[in-house]
């Protein structure tokens, strides 16, 4: 059992997750449950799941959590383009998010690839 917020990437997830949450404040009213909602909902399931797989037992559960995690960052890219497209969100929001996410994505490959390597 591991503690999830000495990880790095847990770390990286949350500011993210604040960072979203900020962001989808201005939008529409009638978006709250449904972007908002989703946007919301995406990002912080990306730092859930490696707090969840860090209760597991094994290497094996954790990684499978991360690789959730990693799901979650390709859902999370996806609504913030969606966001963009529809107006909701600034670009240069937009691309800082964007950057996040992908640096998440990133960081989760290279977390899931030692966990394998060390079973």
């Amino acid at each position: 059992m591991r503690d999830f917020k000495n990880l790095k990437v847990w770390e990286k997830a949350h500011r993210l997750t604040l960072d979203v949450y900020r962001a989808t404040e201005g939008f529409p009213r009638d978006e709250r449950f449904g972007l908002t909602g989703q946007l919301r909902r995406a990002a912080a399931s990306i730092a859930t799941n490696i707090a969840e797989g860090c209760g597991r037992d094994s290497d094996a559960e954790l990684g499978r959590f991360v690789a959730m995690a990693a799901g979650s960052t390709s859902e999370t890219e996806y609504h913030l383009l969606l966001a963009r497209d529809l107006g909701y969100l600034d670009p240069e929001i937009h691309a800082r998010l964007e950057a996040q996410t992908f640096e998440v994505r990133k960081m989760l490959a290279a977390f899931l690839k030692r966990l394998k390597a060390d079973r």
